[in-house]
């Protein structure tokens, strides 16, 4: 599993573009610069609709003071229901960028993937925030549970660095 001091491994992720789905390499995203990626279990669920993306809204401004160039909510699920939620959410509008991980490909080399059967959720990443600069892992807060968003939180990420 991913930990501070790591170097985030490359993959394609996915967003939606002017002309439809475009991939995006994770390094590109990193390169040179200070991002927050948060991950949630699922777009449209319960917790990361109605706290954790939000947390992410309330705070930009923090995070922009503090010199971040970029947050990324990244979830295991497409790129056209991960556009739809942060218009929805208004999340988009607010200056989150939504990345699909769809193929589940940077959630497992990361070591965040997990099942869920019992609530239809399969292949889906663990709740977490970091704050990576160039490429390295500065601070990661993980959630042991997927239902719950503290310290995952954009204020609980705000606390560590």
């Amino acid at each position: 599993m991913i930990s501070t001091g790591d170097t985030l491994p490359n993959a394609t992720l996915i967003q939606m573009g002017a002309d439809g789905p475009e991939g995006v390499q994770v390094s590109d995203k990193t390169k040179g610069r200070k991002v927050v990626i948060f991950a949630v279990p699922g777009a449209y669920t319960g917790t990361c609709t109605t706290a954790h993306v939000p947390s992410f809204m309330r705070t930009k401004d923090q995070f922009d003071a503090k010199g971040v160039d970029e947050i990324i909510c990244v979830s295991v699920n497409d790129p056209f229901v991960m556009s739809a939620w942060g218009d929805a959410t208004g999340a988009s509008e607010a200056g989150l960028t939504m990345l699909s991980d769809a193929s589940s490909e940077f959630t497992k080399a990361l070591g965040m993937d997990f099942d869920a059967p019992p609530v239809g959720l399969i292949a889906r990443s663990k709740r977490y925030a970091m704050l990576v600069e160039d490429g390295k892992v500065i601070a990661l807060n993980l959630e042991e549970n997927p239902g719950v968003c503290e310290i995952s939180a954009g204020e609980g990420l705000l606390d560590v660095i």
